[in-house]
């Protein structure tokens, strides 16, 4: 049947399904049983297409359920370490010497918050016995002792 007949309205039979009586079918106006061309190709570019496949690796692809995932957990690893800094600068996580009791001294002349925390405790890091003592006895800075003034002093 040619292209002008089913232009012009002829029918095709059409195979029913389950059944043994051909149908027709109109066939639409315009339109042709031609093959559509094929693209040629040769076996020397497959070959390069799939030696390229196996030598490059998949490419990494998150969904968005992966990336909101590593989002919240790189936000919260962030987060506990600027907490913990924080905690660290601030002096909360070190644990300072525990005094049991305290003594009185009289400062001598030529003595210094210093010299007094390295003589009464000398087990312990200075700098802290002399933050201590400065508690303890409302001093501003360290210099504000006077010969003959009585400190009391943090001790084991």
């Amino acid at each position: 049947m040619s292209t002008a007949a089913l232009a012009a309205g002829a029918t095709t039979a059409v195979p029913e399904v389950g059944g043994s009586r051909p149908t027709r079918r109109r066939r639409i106006a315009g339109t042709t049983t031609e093959s559509l061309p094929v693209r040629a190709c040769s076996g020397d570019d497959l070959g390069r297409h799939l030696q390229m496949a196996e030598i490059e690796p998949p490419a990494l692809r998150l969904t968005r359920r992966g990336r909101l995932l590593l989002t919240t957990v790189s936000v919260l690893i962030f987060g506990a370490a600027v907490a913990v800094l924080g905690l660290r600068v601030a002096g909360v996580l070190e644990p300072a010497p525990q005094f049991t009791h305290t003594i009185s001294v009289q400062v001598g002349a030529g003595q210094s918050l210093w010299s007094i925390a390295q003589e009464t405790n000398p087990t312990e890091n200075a700098a802290t016995v002399v933050e201590q003592i400065a508690d303890l006895n409302n001093l501003r800075t360290p210099a504000d002792i006077t010969p003959g003034q009585t400190l009391q002093i943090p001790v084991r």
